[in-house]
């Protein structure tokens, strides 16, 4: 009898048998997570990723490029001066270095650990060594060259005198032609509300209609012609599919340069549209964009499945449009055609 009595108040109270047992499971894995599992404060950017691709051994699916100006121009001093030396400073070295200790967040202290970290590489020490048992090292490394692969490297430059000679530096340019102003600020993130909130996923540069927009590095035209979101727009992969260029807001009736298409391979430096402030409209060729200017954005592709779709990676390349002001092209009109070219 009591045996049976048992049995039916178990029946009856299992419902809250189990979310009872559930609670109590989920507070002991709190626990085991607050006490051992949190990761450091300078490391919480890269946990989620870590944690990942330690169990899948996949690709990167969350990235953020935090790395600032001064960030940038010192790393790329040291690699320049460094070039053809015994010791080649690579900069996404020493930017990964830093990041990995500091979590990817640039200030004083990455500043000072690229410099401790380009005296002990000069001094002999082995990137192998320098490294050690940084655990992060390895993401930033691979973020970063994502994001930089390309911009570095050997070019020929033509003389006043009509010469041809070799140099290394920045083989990306600006967005925007050498001889146009514009005005920008960091508005990564900012709210955007037509057809549906989001966040703004790219970098708004400002200037006049009809200046011209400039590949910021070689590769292949993967999409030309109408967004609603967008307007006129293009978006161009780079040769080694790490990073998608997305230039919008386009100027109206005349917003590509003559003849381009997509399946187009592009040159950096080469004229590639106008700027306008075509967009927010499912009517083609309308400007509904108040503010004159040109949005422009950077994903990252680590593998294809990452395009067109919700795991897209885009980054805020504020300061990486800052640094390459140091190598904006230089343009000149075609007065019978109207079009701008690479000089």
């Amino acid at each position: 009898m009591k045996k049976r009595i048992l049995h039916t108040w178990i029946r009856r109270n299992q419902k809250y048998g189990r979310i009872l047992l559930g609670s109590i499971g989920m507070a002991g894995i709190f626990l085991l997570f607050l006490f051992y599992g949190r990761p450091k404060a300078d490391q919480t950017e890269v946990f989620r990723y870590t944690e990942q691709q330690e169990s899948e051994k996949s690709f990167i699916k969350y990235a953020e490029f935090n790395v600032n100006y001064a960030a940038l121009c010192k790393a790329y001093e040291y690699d320049v001066a460094s070039y053809g030396e015994k010791i080649h400073l690579d900069w996404i070295t020493l930017l990964s270095y830093a990041a990995a200790h500091t979590g990817g967040e640039f200030g004083d202290r990455a500043l000072s650990l690229m410099e401790d970290a380009a005296k002990q590489l000069q001094s002999g020490v082995t990137k192998e060594k320098l490294i050690g048992d940084l655990k992060y090292y390895p993401y930033y490394e691979e973020v970063y060259a994502a994001v930089l692969g390309g911009m570095l490297g050997e070019f020929t430059w033509q003389r006043a005198d009509g010469g041809v000679e070799k140099k290394y530096g920045l083989t990306a340019f600006s967005p925007i032609a050498k001889g146009f102003d514009y005005s920008s600020y960091d508005d990564f993130g900012s709210s955007r509300s037509y057809g549906y909130s989001r966040p703004h996923l790219g970098h708004d540069m400002m200037g006049l209609v009809g200046t011209p927009i400039i590949a910021v590095e070689g590769g292949r035209v993967e999409a030309l012609g109408w967004n609603q979101y967008g307007g006129w727009r293009i978006g161009i992969r780079s040769h080694d599919e790490k990073r998608y260029y997305y230039y919008a807001h386009l100027r109206q009736n005349r917003p590509y340069a003559q003849d381009l298409k997509e399946g187009d391979t592009v040159e950096a430096g080469e004229v590639i549209g106008y700027m306008g402030h075509t967009g927010y409209s499912s009517t083609e060729n309308t400007n509904n964009i108040k503010v004159v200017h040109l949005h422009f954005g950077m994903e990252l592709v680590f593998d294809e499945s990452q395009k067109e779709s919700d795991n897209e990676i885009w980054i805020d390349c504020y300061a990486l449009t800052e640094f390459l002001k140091k190598n904006r092209s230089e343009v000149v009109r075609d007065d019978k055609t109207r079009e701008w070219h690479k000089r």
